[in-house]
């Protein structure tokens, strides 16, 4: 890891440096998805901070879900599953409240060239990206379309066969395959009308009322490397959106 030097901390807080350092490791790949990180003496002498610096630098990475304590094992980096994404990144519920593991189906895969849009939500001008589609039913209705683009040049052997093989959630195929794990989305929402191409797939009338997400997923430093547009039949569910534990 690199050497920690106090004197580079200029206008913030010296355990949001820490916080900043660690995330530096995770995206260094210096800790492996579900491995433990060094105890809290280590990292004190790492970093050359107190215990209660480390420890806030800490809770906040284990409040956003970066890190995961184990009572009586230790702390390890978190790992993408169908619970974490259930909870942290789905965020579709039924009128009642409830919430239901959604059925993929995916219809369209292809490589091109990323739209000036996609190039600038990703960061990535010029390049290519690997654009799919899954349509997500629950309980048996088809409910969301996902339009997906990811650069090629981060997903490099993003295949078709791939994605319909997964064993897992796409982001648990995004950090176990590629290296790449998602630490926080950022949505806007609008309203729209369902055109001929989502009223097919999600089985409406065209010009029925839809709720339309633009979601960039991020990594490590602040890297996007996820541009998602969600079409939400509303229905019968709605959206429902968890507040941040820290700023």
């Amino acid at each position: 890891m690199m050497e920690f030097d106090h004197s580079t901390v200029v206008g913030t807080t010296l355990y949001k440096e820490v916080k900043r350092r660690v995330l530096r490791a995770l995206a260094g790949g210096e800790w492996k998805p579900g491995a433990a990180i060094p105890a809290e003496k280590k990292l004190c002498e790492m970093f050359s901070v107190s215990i209660g610096t480390l420890r806030k630098a800490i809770d906040e990475l284990v409040a956003e879900n970066i890190l995961i304590r184990h009572q009586g094992r230790g702390t390890f980096v978190s790992m993408h599953n169908r619970e974490q994404q259930m909870f942290r990144f789905f965020n579709v519920v039924h009128h009642d409240g409830t919430k239901h593991y959604p059925q993929l189906e995916l219809i369209a895969f292809a490589k091109k060239k990323a739209s000036p849009l996609v190039a600038q939500k990703l960061k990535q001008p010029g390049t290519k990206v690997f654009e799919f589609t899954n349509v997500l039913s629950l309980q048996g209705t088809p409910v969301i379309v996902d339009d997906i683009m990811v650069p090629d040049l981060l997903f490099v052997g993003l295949t078709e066969e791939v994605l319909r093989n997964r064993p897992n959630t796409l982001y648990n195929l995004y950090q176990l395959r590629f290296g790449i794990s998602i630490i926080r989305t950022e949505e806007r929402l609008r309203a729209v009308s369902a055109d001929a191409r989502y009223a097919r797939l999600l089985g409406l009338k065209v010009g029925a009322p839809l709720l339309e997400v633009h979601r960039v997923a991020y990594s490590y430093d602040e890297q996007p490397v996820e541009w998602r547009v969600s079409h939400i039949n509303t229905e019968n569910h709605e959206y429902m959106a968890h507040a941040a534990l820290y700023s």
